[in-house]
């Protein structure tokens, strides 16, 4: 039998986090991230390189012999956490993470040491509401060129190098530049949606689709949950914040009992997320009970998310409901990311049949 796994942070987590909390304090506050998502430009990148090249943070989880920092899940989980927290416009997932695991399934050593070094920003050209499990859109592969359209492609807008599913079962490298990307409408605007037209794209067969896809959305889903965590944490801290602050009758708001019992059962399930989001980031990491892990943090994460942004927009009242006021973006994040890797209700199916429970 397994040891049961420490889902404690480390004293190495605790310093990346705070380092990047404080880095993300100085340089994405919430007026500036409202304001992005107003331009053309949401993707703030000179964060991102702040991010991947001063702190090294795009390489976590590349080896040390491809340049990269050879660090686990468990730190990239850390560094969600806070990115989720902030809502920072930066595609940490999307690349650091998931095009990266893509990457390392197909032994893609060239690729990885300039996605470590932040020298590349790489995106997996398959939709952001794909589950582990789900099926996936390819395009045409003839006469060595690339054709067809795929939409829903999170971060595409910035990436360099999209990560290409191809009907001859090969998964390709593509450079953005021989692609077209439009943007979608997206309800999150940090993390932007587009559609990539490729009409006879050149691309590099990196290895087989099926399993780099497969490896890259169960990590996207696992970590996924622990920036879910950041985001349902900021919506706890603040709201609880404004009604130790906020009077109503001479009194503080947070005093009434009614809201304290909605506060202290929010964070019942905010701690539980943590749980969740710990175990799974744990889990990729030891690669230990992975797709258990995955999908019941995935099945718990969203809905506590959800509402956790949903009560912060309702207690802050008035100021709450302003496009001033940062609620919105975490709501937007936590609705958006409540499909994002397949829903809950997709990973509790999925569940049922890894522990050999009948589905209602």
């Amino acid at each position: 039998m397994s040891a049961q796994p420490d889902l404690l942070y480390s004293e190495e987590e605790e310093a990346l986090r705070a380092a990047v909390r404080d880095l993300l304090t100085d340089r994405c506050d919430p007026a500036g991230v409202i304001t992005r998502t107003e331009s053309a430009a949401p993707h703030d990148v000179s964060l991102w390189k702040a991010l991947s090249g001063t702190m090294g943070l795009a390489g976590l989880l590349v080896p040390e012999e491809l340049d990269g920092q050879g660090a686990t899940h468990r730190e990239a989980a850390a560094v969600l956490e806070e990115l989720g927290r902030a809502v920072a416009p930066v595609p940490y997932l999307t690349s650091a993470v998931v095009a990266t695991e893509a990457l390392l399934a197909c032994g893609a050593d060239d690729l990885l040491a300039e996605l470590a070094s932040a020298a590349t920003i790489g995106a997996l050209a398959v939709g952001l509401h794909v589950a582990p499990g789900g099926a996936f859109t390819s395009v045409r592969l003839e006469k060595g060129a690339l054709h067809g359209e795929l939409t829903g492609i999170a971060d595409a807008a910035v990436a360099d190098t999209l990560l290409v599913p191809a009907d001859d079962g090969g998964l390709y490298a593509v450079d953005a530049s021989a692609v077209t990307v439009t943007p979608q409408t997206s309800l999150d605007m940090t993390r932007p949606l587009a559609r990539v037209t490729l009409e006879g794209a050149p691309g590099h067969r990196l290895g087989d689709a099926e399993p780099a896809v497969r490896r890259a959305l169960r990590a996207g889903a696992g970590l996924l949950a622990s920036e879910q965590l950041g985001v349902a944490e900021w919506a706890l801290t603040e709201t609880v914040r404004y009604l130790k602050d906020r009077k109503q009758f001479n009194r503080p708001v947070g005093g009434f009992q009614a809201l304290k019992h909605r506060l202290a059962q929010l964070w019942l399930e905010v701690v539980s997320l943590r749980a969740a989001a710990r175990n799974a980031a744990d889990a990729l990491s030891t690669g230990e009970d992975t797709d258990v892990a995955v999908t019941v943090a995935q099945a718990y994460a969203a809905p506590v998310a959800v509402r956790a942004t949903e009560e912060a927009v309702q207690l802050h009242g008035g100021i709450g409901m302003t496009w001033e006021h940062p609620a919105h973006l975490h709501l937007k994040r936590a609705k958006a990311d409540s499909i994002a890797y397949g829903t809950a209700g997709a990973h509790r199916e999925a569940l049922a049949a890894l522990v050999d429970l009948q589905a209602p």
